[in-house]
């Protein structure tokens, strides 16, 4: 049974960090790639960045670029979000997902719960 659990999120001050985690279980990250994504209210879902099954990592959305990167841990089938010189914009739940197959370019199938990142002073 395919399970994608994230983890990290709270409360941040304006210019912190904040690392997400995504567990995964039920497969392994090596056959499949996993995207970040996060949804604040009122707006529509923005994916992040996305790291394919040989761990090459896509181009982060412009909008995060220079300051969130994507890493993963094999051992823990775990893949991370680092996220840094954070902005009250970039307040929202965020979502990791699995992919369809090994490329970040197959369609989101499995969601995990989300993590609330609250970005205020």
């Amino acid at each position: 049974q395919v399970q994608l659990v994230e983890s990290g999120g709270g409360l941040v001050q304006p210019g912190g960090s904040l690392r997400l985690s995504c567990a995964a279980s039920g497969f392994t990250l090596d056959k499949y790639a996993i995207g970040w994504y996060r949804q604040a209210p009122g707006k529509e879902r923005e994916g992040l960045l996305c790291i394919s099954g040989a761990g090459i990592s896509t181009s982060p959305a412009d909008s995060v670029k220079g300051r969130f990167t994507i890493s993963r841990d094999n051992a823990k089938n775990t893949v991370y979000l680092q996220m840094n010189s954070l902005k009250p914009e970039d307040t929202a739940v965020y979502y990791c997902a699995r992919k369809s197959y090994y490329y970040c370019s197959g369609q989101s199938i499995y969601w995990g719960q989300g993590t609330q990142v609250t970005v205020s002073s």
